[in-house]
Formats: structure tokens, sequence, C-alpha cells
């Protein structure tokens, strides 16, 4: 009896539909809105306001780390702001209020937000809720708190400082190369904060590349049913991913807090647009199955210097929204035809 034998052929992609050519596009990207405004304007390439780019980059850039596993798998979350927020105001209670030692309120703050991100998930993966409905839910939810959470001092709504604790505020705001950095250059500092940015990202980074963790949030974004069938608990992964996703937005609180030396309760509503519009500009495709980490701090870059070069050239904010906006647009159009050709 003769045999039939099927040979499948997976089409090439070219170097264009890469991920890596993803990331150069991003990266070229970058490079010409900088020289765009450096030529513009005089004061955008100055030391003074190259850290200013890489301070607001900081908070944004490690809340688009946790989108970037969420997207990854086909999710979103719109609540990674205002859990940011919380997450904020519990260090804030936990570190002037309660007296609690400064690692001790830092570590509440990260718990903060592994929590938020863990009844995502589990209301995502268990209770079968779409993405975006449950965490509109949870972005609601933890915005209230965060304004009932700041009236237990004063019974008003109003911000917690933190004047008598000020190594908090050293944490980001000082830099442990100035020892290195002063002689050379005395007025030029990069914050820890920007340490702290991309010390989270490799340690994510390594997390999508080496890790289970890693390789399922791919499957569940590339074929949630096939990997299902393989004999994977899809439930259990999607949940851990947004938990994962919580944990940076604890550790973006913790900073935001330690930058303006202040928990803000009334902060938070739209640094969840930055931080998926960085996720996007950076590769990761909304339709999940494929993102890096590299591709999204060089899109929360973009973000952050468009934002820095915009305001600098006096341009409106509503303005620099609109921008911002059509980027976005644009990036999400650049990745359908890709995957379309591919």
């Amino acid at each position: 009896m003769a045999t039939a034998e099927t040979t499948l052929v997976t089409p090439k992609r070219s170097i264009w539909q890469s991920s890596a050519a993803q990331k150069l596009l991003a990266f070229a990207a970058l490079i010409v809105i900088f020289l765009v405004f450096s030529f513009l304007s005089p004061y955008f390439a100055t030391p003074e306001n190259i850290v200013g780019i890489l301070l607001a980059t900081a908070v944004n850039g490690v809340l688009a780390l946790g989108v970037t596993f969420i997207i990854i798998t086909a999710g979103i979350d719109l609540s990674v702001g205002t859990v940011m927020t919380l997450s904020a105001v519990m260090t804030g209670l936990a570190i002037t209020i309660y007296g609690l030692p400064i690692p001790v309120g830092i570590v509440v703050g990260i718990l903060t937000g592994t929590t938020a991100g863990l009844i995502n998930g589990l209301v995502i993966s268990r209770m079968r809720i779409p993405p975006f409905i449950a965490t509109l839910g949870m972005m609601m939810i933890a915005r209230g708190l965060a304004l009932v959470l700041s009236t237990i001092e004063t019974g008003t709504v109003k911000p917690i400082y933190f004047n008598d604790t000020p190594e908090f505020r050293q944490l980001t705001m000082l830099s442990f190369l100035d020892p290195i950095i002063k002689p050379i250059a005395p007025t030029f500092s990069v914050p820890n904060a920007v340490f702290i940015m991309f010390g989270a990202a490799l340690v994510a980074a390594f997390i999508l590349g080496k890790t289970v963790l890693g390789r399922y949030t791919v499957a569940i974004g590339s074929n949630e049913e096939a990997t299902r069938l393989s004999g994977v608990n899809v439930a259990n992964w999607k949940t851990a991913v947004y938990a994962l996703g919580g944990v940076f937005s604890g550790l973006a609180g913790v900073m935001i807090a330690s930058r303006l030396n202040s928990a803000q309760p009334a902060l938070g509503v739209g640094y969840e647009l930055d931080a998926i519009a960085a996720v996007v500009i950076g590769g990761t495709s909304l339709s999940g199955g494929e993102g890096t980490i590299l591709g999204t701090i060089i899109g929360a870059f973009i973000i952050s210097t468009l934002t820095n070069g915009l305001r600098i050239m006096n341009v409106p904010q509503e303005w620099q929204f609109v921008v911002t906006g059509v980027i976005v647009i644009l990036a999400v159009y650049l990745d359908i035809l890709r995957r379309r050709r591919s």
C-alpha cells in the first residue's frame, strides 16, 4: 500500500515582518523624533532636559512592562493607572500614618498592586468577564479606594506627604552614580528611578524569554484554545499574568510616590493610556502572541520624548493628546498590515 506523505511548508517571513525589524523601526523613529526636536529647539538636547525625559519615562516604562505581558495574552488592563495610585496611597499610609519602616511600606505598595492584578485575573479567567469590562471595573474601584483611604488622616481628600521621611524620596531622586559622575559633570545626575526601570525591564525580559510563565504567556496569546487542549491550565496562567501586571503597577506606585514626595489620590487616570500606547508603539500586537520588553521600553521613550518636545515647543496640551493618538493609531495599523502580509 502506498502512503501519501504531506509536507507542510511554512511561508517565510520577510525581514520587515520580523519582531527585530519592528524594534529597529521603533528605535529609528525615536532617533528621528529626538533629532527633529533638537533641531527645532536649542533647549531640547541639553543634559538637564535629557535627564527630565529619562525621569518621565521611568514610571510609565515600569507600568508598560506589566501591560506588555497582558497584551501578549490578547488581553487588556485599563486599571494600571488607578492601581498605581492606590498602591502609592497605601505606601503613604503605611509609612506616614502607621509609622512602618520604609522597606515595609514599599512591600505594602507592591502587594497592593499584586492583589489588584490577582483579582483582575480571577475575574477574567474564572468568571469569564471580558478583560475590558473587568479591568474597567477595577479602575473605578481602585480610584474610589484611593480617594477614601486618603481621608483617614484629615477626613478630607488630600495628598499624603512624606515630609518626615526624606529617605523615601531619595530612593528614586538621588543617584548612586553621583560619586562617579559629579567630578566629571557636576550638573548632571541620572536619578535612581531610571535604573529601577531598567532593572525591572531586565527582570521582565528574563520572565518573558526564559521562564514557563513567559512561554505560556505567548502561547495563550497565539492560540488560547490550542494551549488549553494541550493540557495547560490556561485560567491559572492567565491569572498569574494579570497578577504580574499588578506587581509592576505596585512598583510604579511606589516610584511615583517617591518622585513626587507624596501620594496623590486623584492621580492615575490617563496613565493606562500612555502605558498601552508605549506597548503598542513598541511592536506588541493587540491580537496577542507577539511582543518584546525592549520594544516596550523604546515605545515608552518615544511617548515621553514626544511629549517633552511638544511641551518645549509650547504646543497646547490638547494637541499633544491628538499627536499621541494619531501615532498609536498608525502603530496599530502598521501591525495589522504586517500580520496580513505574514
